[in-house]
């Protein structure tokens, strides 16, 4: 048992750190020259500084959208392990972790509906710019959290607790 419960705090802070550095940093989409958009920031390296400069992203209602749902994935998440490990000490034996399970459930709903609104609507940011592009990995490691937070939940819902 005990390394079953070893096994799914891993796999919750593995969907942590996928989700912290998806929201976070900037590489969700690629231009060919190597400049990056994030979720947050328009970011272009400039050789002669050789540095990164930073600029807002556009104002649009479908990134803000994207911004709420990855914010309220890390929410989720962050609330499945904190009542996890609540529920771990508090609750009776015999018990199932529901809670935990609906809130990481739910951090996978949040992932999934930003995704596929930042697919759908990539093309619309990238007009008046370089053509050409791809996406980054901020927006794979988005992606690769939403299986393994819907299995995390289910994993949850069916965990009972033993002493």
């Amino acid at each position: 048992m005990s390394f079953l419960l070893f096994a799914v705090t891993a796999l919750h802070i593995l969907i942590l750190i996928l989700l912290f550095v998806a929201t976070l940093d900037k590489s969700w989409w690629v231009l060919p020259d190597d400049n990056t958009v994030n979720i947050w920031y328009d970011c272009t390296y400039h050789n002669a500084t050789q540095s990164w400069i930073c600029q807002s992203v556009s104002k649009s209602e479908w990134l803000y959208a994207v911004q709420a749902f990855m914010v309220l994935s890390l929410l989720f998440s962050s609330a499945a392990f904190i009542i996890f490990m609540c529920q771990l000490y508090t609750m009776k034996r015999g018990s199932l972790f529901y809670a935990t399970g609906i809130f990481q459930i739910l951090a996978a709903i949040s992932v999934f509906t930003a995704a596929v609104i930042y697919t759908t609507h990539v093309d619309e940011f990238q007009q008046g710019r370089q053509a050409g592009g791809s996406f980054g990995y901020c927006f794979v490691l988005a992606w690769l959290s939403l299986p393994l937070a819907l299995i995390s939940g289910f994993i949850y819902i069916h965990l009972r607790k033993k002493e």
